[in-house]
């Protein structure tokens, strides 16, 4: 029987590993009982590729990394071990070598990049009040005060991070894309996935919270990764 991989995700900015907590529940309704939620300081690219794969090491198997925003860099940067069967990227980075999040977000800025300020010491922050606007416009008020809150800030210089040998080059890999994206471009999620070529790519009516708005549909594309990864 082939093994299918173990499930790995990997949050981005402004939240932690608990913003995939509907899609846990999804694919633990599914059968899926190997999943793990990574996370990582917002600190660099390196220090969040190194805890991440700290964990990918930790897995006797193959792995299925699986990012959201920031950790499509992350995964990007860090997939490169040899148990990752595969990447699975929601609304998320994916530069190519020598790009960073920052560099593709300046070339065509989102909606909401104003919202977005540091604070004295060097942390990016979504502006409280215009966190539901700009990140999660498609959950509820309830849903949106808490992300706010809780939002994990990323150090400012993390952005400009660049990846050095993008592994969706070598890796199968799977792509959603935000239509109501207002933290990166729609179109820079457009160019990302078309120029990986993905086994697919989705398109969803979502905000840049796809993974909390539409869990079952990010679920069915992790399900078609696991499947197609499984061996």
């Amino acid at each position: 029987m082939p093994q299918r991989p173990t499930v790995i995700l990997v949050h981005g900015f402004w939240g932690g590993a608990a913003h995939w907590a509907k899609v846990i529940i999804e694919l633990h309704r599914r059968g899926h009982t190997d999943i793990h939620a990574v996370e990582n300081p917002l600190t660099s690219l390196a220090d969040d590729v190194a805890r991440t794969q700290k964990m990918v090491r930790q897995i006797d198997g193959p792995v299925l990394l699986v990012g959201h925003s920031y950790g499509g860099a992350v995964i990007t940067e860090a997939g490169d071990l040899p148990n990752v069967a595969g990447l699975v990227y929601v609304a998320a980075f994916a530069p190519d070598a020598g790009e960073s999040p920052g560099s593709i977000s300046q070339a065509k800025p989102p909606e909401a990049f104003a919202n977005i300020a540091p604070d004295s010491d060097g942390y990016l922050w979504v502006k409280p009040e215009k966190y539901r606007e700009s990140f999660c416009q498609d959950l509820s008020e309830d849903e949106a005060l808490v992300m706010a809150v809780t939002q994990k800030a990323p150090l400012g210089s993390t952005f400009g991070d660049a990846i050095s040998a993008p592994a969706w080059k070598v890796k199968p890999s799977w792509y959603q894309i935000s239509t109501l994206d207002r933290m990166i471009h729609p179109e820079n999620q457009q160019m990302m996935a078309a120029r990986m070529n993905p086994k697919d790519t989705i398109s969803l009516e979502a905000s840049h919270a796809s993974l909390a708005s539409q869990p079952g549909r990010i679920a069915d594309l992790i399900d078609m990764a696991v499947e197609g990864t499984a061996g």
